[in-house]
């Protein structure tokens, strides 16, 4: 089982309002607080940002070495499609609209997001419709 995941982010404050708001509509809770970073935790397993004054630099890219994308579990297609309609509110925007939501192919129904510094989350339907 995982136990955490750290991401270093530029912004502490945009990452809050981005990842917070996700981690939230999927059910985790704030778990821990500090000048330079947050955490929420879902069951055993928990998610950290924090703004490093370690970082040698200063954005993400998803396609370089390193982290390409989070993948969450969302329990049906109508909870994916509502988070959808409400993440450009909260710092994401759709990413490959144009083959939305079967961009991971036609037997998954999933939403890729990504926020405003470049980290992509995919969230997939745990029962896609037609899986039956």
């Amino acid at each position: 089982m995982l136990h955490h995941v750290e991401i270093w982010v530029p912004d502490l404050g945009r990452a809050e309002a981005s990842f917070g708001w996700l981690l939230g509509a999927l059910g985790y809770a704030g778990f821990q607080e500090w000048g330079s970073g947050r955490s929420w935790r879902l069951g055993a397993t928990y998610l950290v940002v924090e703004q490093s004054p370690a970082l040698t630099g200063g954005e993400h890219d998803r396609c370089r070495p390193g982290l390409n994308h989070l993948a969450f579990h969302v329990e049906d297609a109508g909870r994916v499609d509502a988070l959808v309609e409400e993440a450009s509110r909260h710092g994401w925007s759709l990413m490959f609209p144009d083959r939305h939501p079967h961009a991971g192919g036609a037997q998954t129904y999933a939403a890729y997001l990504e926020n405003s510094d470049g980290f992509e989350v995919e969230l997939v339907a745990l029962d896609p419709p037609g899986a039956g």
